[in-house]
């Protein structure tokens, strides 16, 4: 790896923790979501002469979450930082759900002193074997020296063509080391290759692919998002008139109460938007990966369709599903390019048997007088006018998250989707808060995900981070019970969380937030829902709403994992 070394003003001797502080101030951090230990003692100690904001998690798993969060609202690269051993494989998840869904993170870990390293000493931890198949990069610093090349070249990489997190292990006594730094000013890695050039050849063979076609369906993935192409695409899609569904991930990247909108199409997606997808005869993949929670079994997936399929990763082209035109490129330079020269049909039979499906198969639920989740969700919609940054933990309450809320914008909504990872939703919160203090940010939550980070609360009342969270309390693990409905018979394997010697449900989450000085309000009647929810958007400050639902509810759609679209069960 090369780089250049412009030098700036002369820099005075420091140990190597304040030059790695240095390097974060150059890099533009202006929050860190850390931890202390023994071995980042060093850090937490430079950073008391910086005016990098730290924020001090009650657990690093929180802090790397919230890292994620502050970074997925605001396509910033996030920071986070551990001690070693327990600390550092504390930031395990985080960094693995970071690396799942393409999120620009840096995480540094202290480490044992180097000649102690490989001796199993106290709190050791080989953190760099530990998170190679789930970082970016990663560097092991044995010279302070090293540390602003070091430094540059992490938030390069993170930030850089597909985004992911990169790891920094610092030894202490590499942090202890008195070094005269030469900081960079410009950062190339001669081995690393972050841009692609569009070639007008791919353009003409897209725009020729349209031309051809009679069913067209546009599948965009978080990719649209990461590169800023949502208005790009929103122009495409009106100007060739082709109607757009796109994943979890992307979703926000178009307005889904756009006329082109098929919503999110996968799982839990709706029943047109899979249909669309399936069976169109020109599927154009924009920044998406053929998640196989979007294609079921790949050889059923979009079967008669020639695809099209733009990602800035080449290890993603003919991955999962081949590629009739495959294009290496950021996927806003091709948008760009392909709105030069619209192609534009009209689809009146396509555009007729789309309109056929929404009708026949709505997004829709049963309603009861009982409390329903999906009728939480939808009341919040309304009452935020869809303009609230919604993160969901993991379960049933992120599908009903993503299905009955109606997202305008990108990173609107915060999720968790490759990992899939329970515990993500109430830090995530609190970094989008961070990030966006003026903004409603809303945690939806179950009490099963909610739990795994539940000593968070702490954080949010010691920062002063105000974040709204609304648990929708089964007292089960939703969709693993939804699972065992459907496929074992009912039969439960440990997904009840109800205490039975308990005289009402259990834990009291409105106690739980009280002993943290944090306010909130039970809901048990559906009448109640909507005054619940006022309060908590009018209460300043953070707010827990618990609110009592029926575990016997179920995400709908949903098509069988191992099956294709044509098994989905919508009723």
């Amino acid at each position: 790896m090369k780089n250049s070394r412009k030098e700036g003003a002369l820099s005075q001797p420091m140990k190597g923790a304040l030059v790695a502080i240095r390097c974060l101030e150059r890099a533009k951090v202006k929050t860190i979501f850390a931890y202390p230990g023994g071995a980042s003692m060093e850090l937490h100690q430079a950073l008391q002469d910086s005016n990098i904001r730290v924020i001090l998690p009650r657990h690093e798993q929180g802090g790397a979450f919230a890292a994620a969060g502050f970074a997925r609202v605001t396509g910033e690269t996030g920071v986070c930082m551990a001690t070693s051993g327990p600390g550092a494989t504390n930031l395990i998840t985080g960094i693995a759900d970071a690396y799942m869904d393409s999120i620009p993170l840096v995480a540094i870990t202290g480490q044992v002193s180097s000649h102690l390293i490989g001796k199993n000493a106290f709190q050791e931890i080989d953190i760099i074997g530990v998170t190679r198949p789930i970082v970016k990069h990663s560097y092991l610093v044995l010279d302070a020296n090293e540390i602003p090349k070091v430094f540059a070249e992490a938030f390069y990489i993170a930030n850089s063509g597909r985004p992911g997190p990169v790891l920094i292990d610092l030894p202490k006594n590499v942090q202890q080391q008195i070094c005269t730094p030469v900081f960079l000013e410009k950062t190339t890695i001669r081995s690393y290759r972050a841009d692609h050039q569009v070639a007008p050849d791919d353009i003409e063979s897209i725009r020729d692919a349209i031309k051809k076609c009679n069913r067209p369906c546009i599948y965009a993935g978080g990719g649209i998002i990461t590169s800023g192409a949502s208005e790009s695409l929103r122009k495409f899609a009106e100007s060739y008139n082709i109607p757009v569904t796109t994943t979890l991930m992307g979703i926000g990247c178009f307005p889904e109460d756009h006329p082109l909108s098929l919503k999110w199409l996968g799982m839990h997606g709706t029943v047109y938007a899979n249909n669309a997808a399936n069976e169109s005869d020109l599927l154009l993949a924009f920044g998406a990966r053929f998640d196989d929670r979007v294609t079921g079994p790949a050889s059923t997936f979009a079967v008669n369709a020639k695809i099209v399929h733009v990602d800035i990763d080449r290890s993603e082209l003919n991955k999962n599903v081949p590629a009739d035109i495959g294009v290496v490129a950021n996927i806003k330079d091709v948008l760009d390019q392909l709105n030069k020269k619209p192609v534009r049909k009209k689809y009146s039979e396509w555009f007729a048997q789309i309109a056929e499906w929404k009708r026949k198969y709505p997004l829709t639920f049963k309603e009861s007088n009982k409390i329903q989740p999906q009728y939480v969700i939808q009341t919040l919609c309304r009452l935020t006018n869809g303009e609230a940054i919604i993160v969901p933990g993991v379960g049933q309450h992120q599908m009903w998250s993503a299905q009955y809320y109606t997202y305008r914008h990108p990173r609107q909504l915060l999720a968790s989707g490759g990992l899939g990872s329970m515990g993500f939703g109430f830090p995530s919160a609190m970094g989008a808060k961070v990030a966006k203090p003026d903004s409603l940010v809303v945690n939806i939550d179950g009490d099963g995900s909610f739990q795994m980070n539940i000593q968070e609360l702490g954080t949010l009342h010691a920062e002063e981070i105000h974040v709204k969270t609304i648990i929708l309390n089964n007292q089960h693990l939703g969709m693993v019970a939804q699972w065992e409905d459907r496929f074992y018979g009912s039969r439960r394997g440990n997904t009840v969380l109800i205490n039975e010697r308990a005289e009402r449900p259990y834990p009291d989450f409105v106690t739980i937030a009280k002993g943290y000085l944090i306010p909130g309000r039970e809901v048990y009647k559906k009448e109640d829902v909507e005054d619940a929810i006022r309060e908590m958007l009018e209460t300043k400050g953070s707010f827990v709403l618990d609110v009592h639902v029926e575990y016997q509810e179920h995400v709908l759609p949903m098509i069988p994992p191992g099956k294709s679209y044509k098994s989905i069960i919508y009723e």
